[in-house]
């Protein structure tokens, strides 16, 4: 069955184009063309979108879980619990987000992630996670937020191997506390294997962060949590994640974990070139009040914030009402901001070709938003959600 979806404007991954017209088919991508150029192509089905855009699905680099499941179960079940509910609120894929535990568990997490990340599985409605985020355990003792201290490593190359060969290879991203005994020989080591890393979870000034960056750290994990804050005379990681040009810096835009004044700061020192909007989602997103559990430990979740011992404990926030949260909280263009979802997290990630793209034969994975940022339809693998 063909169907053609056509809207106002249509971002791409790269340009923006007018008056688009999608056809879609055998659940991928079979034209994009402009009705101001060319007359629509025949189609079953006419999905039209005044006055909205169409954008890749989004990409969320860091998040644990969603609809009372968490990645680290690693089960089909889970993931496949998981995906339908974030395909459902406009995300299309995602890296599997793990938290500081046991290294029995970590092994017996990444091992079962591994298989199910290698599988061949036919195309649905779910979103698709494409490698590990390794979120601990070299993370430091100080700004270790819910993370278990007791479980905390320094960073140590063979333990990592370890973690590499039990995920099958698939870990892609890492966050490192850059301050930490060895982080600079450990950071080397892990983008050799092609591993992005990212600085966080750190009480480093800005001198102790400097040398990772310069080995090659890309990003920063969610920028202003779990990081030494700014001093006006002894620069932090802070400082160095909103002034370095070449980072790329997470953020959570739930209006709790970074307030809606803090986000304009942060969103006129990154701009949209190196700006990321994430989640640090848990298995209680999407569900009611109640407890609930990230890796192997609880989580009380009331009114929208998420905590443990009084800490918080990631969140319950999708990525179109971050979005939604976003412009609304800078007045940010739509355009620019829908680039946080899509290209930037994909560029972070060297995933360009694989995610956050629409083009002539990818996968129809694709959200519709209105001017405001508010999902209004989606597809994920050309299904409509």
């Amino acid at each position: 069955m063909r169907k053609l979806m056509t809207a106002e404007r249509l971002w791409t991954g790269a340009r923006f184009i007018d008056k688009p017209a999608v056809l879609i088919e055998d659940h991928h991508i079979q034209s994009i063309t402009s009705l101001l150029e060319a007359s629509a192509p025949a189609a079953d089905e006419h999905l039209d979108h005044a006055g909205c855009t169409i954008s890749p699905a989004f990409f969320d680099v860091h998040i644990h879980g969603a609809a009372n499941h968490d990645v680290m179960e690693a089960t089909p079940e889970a993931l496949a619990a998981i995906g339908k509910f974030l395909a459902q609120r406009g995300t299309g894929s995602y890296f599997a987000t793990t938290v500081t535990a046991p290294m029995d568990a970590t092994l017996r997490a990444l091992e079962g992630l591994a298989k199910l990340l290698s599988r061949n599985s036919e195309p649905a409605a779910e979103a698709r996670p494409l490698g590990i985020h390794l979120e601990g355990p070299f993370l430091s003792h100080a700004r270790r937020g819910v993370h278990p201290p007791e479980h905390l490593q320094e960073p140590n190359i063979a333990l990592f191997d370890r973690m590499f060969e039990a995920a099958g290879g698939h870990v892609k991203l890492i966050t490192l506390a850059p301050e930490l005994p060895g982080a600079v020989e450990f950071a080397r080591h892990v983008i050799a294997k092609g591993v992005r890393v990212s600085i966080g979870h750190s009480d480093a000034t800005a001198a102790e962060a400097a040398p990772v960056i310069a080995a090659g750290a890309v990003s920063a994990t969610h920028a202003f949590n779990a990081m030494r804050p700014l001093n006006h005379r002894e620069p932090s990681i802070l400082s160095t994640v909103l002034s370095c040009d070449s980072l790329f810096a997470e953020l959570i835009c739930d209006g709790v974990h970074v307030a809606p004044e803090i986000v304009r700061i942060w969103w006129r020192m990154k701009g949209a070139k190196r700006g990321i909007l994430i989640t640090d989602a848990i298995s209680a997103t999407g569900m009611p009040n109640g407890m609930y559990k990230l890796g192997g430990f609880d989580v009380h979740v009331a009114d929208g914030v998420a905590t443990a011992n009084g800490v918080l404990a990631g969140s319950v926030l999708t990525l179109d009402r971050a979005l939604e949260n976003f412009l609304q909280f800078t007045g940010a263009e739509l355009d620019d901001a829908l680039k946080m979802l899509t290209a930037n997290p994909a560029a972070m990630a060297g995933m360009e070709e694989k995610t956050a793209r629409l083009a002539t034969g990818s996968p129809a994975n694709l959200v519709v938003v209105n001017p405001h940022g508010k999902r209004i339809a989606g597809m994920q693998n050309g299904i409509k959600l």
